[in-house]
């Protein structure tokens, strides 16, 4: 089967919003969002979204079904730094190159806006997301992420990308 890189826009929050909520179901304990603050979510939420100024916003799709998403976003306040954000691959998939593929393409995307450093924020107790991090050249650094209810903090990655 095929896989499909595909890049989305507010006018295709539909298609978003379903791999998003499957997302949020599955692994609601990796994301800073809960499927109880999307569910409800009305049109115009999803679409502003899938507006942030100068973002990418990609679905990856197997055959008919739509299999993982991520994004990358500009800092506000550093041209030379993106985040990748919102990732996930649904468990069928993984260890397929399906996180590969799309972790290279929001580093290719980072590198070619002017930045050279990609960076993201992982919950501490993810192992399978940080080794997957790791393995496309994410390294751990020491400053602590946004805190988290229980008190503990994100883990922050960053990697160079090219240009």
């Amino acid at each position: 089967m095929t896989i499909e890189l595909l890049r989305v826009t507010a006018d295709d929050w539909e298609a978003w919003r379903a791999v998003r909520l499957r997302a949020l179901a599955d692994a609601p304990e990796a994301f800073g969002s809960t499927l109880a603050d999307w569910a409800e979510a009305p049109e115009h939420r999803w679409r502003t979204r899938l507006s942030l100024p100068g973002a990418l916003d990609l679905v990856v799709r197997l055959g008919s079904r739509s299999v993982a998403l991520a994004s990358g976003v500009p800092d506000p306040d550093d041209s030379t730094r993106a985040e990748l954000i919102s990732m996930w691959v649904d468990p069928a998939v993984r260890g397929q190159g399906v996180a590969r593929l799309l972790i290279d393409a929001i580093a290719h995307w980072a590198a070619v806006t002017g930045a050279t450093t990609l960076e993201l924020s992982v919950m501490p107790d993810n192992v399978g997301a940080r080794r997957t991090y790791e393995r496309t050249g994410f390294v751990a650094v020491e400053e602590p992420g946004d805190l988290l209810p229980d008190g503990r903090t994100e883990v922050v990655m960053r990697r160079t990308v090219a240009s």
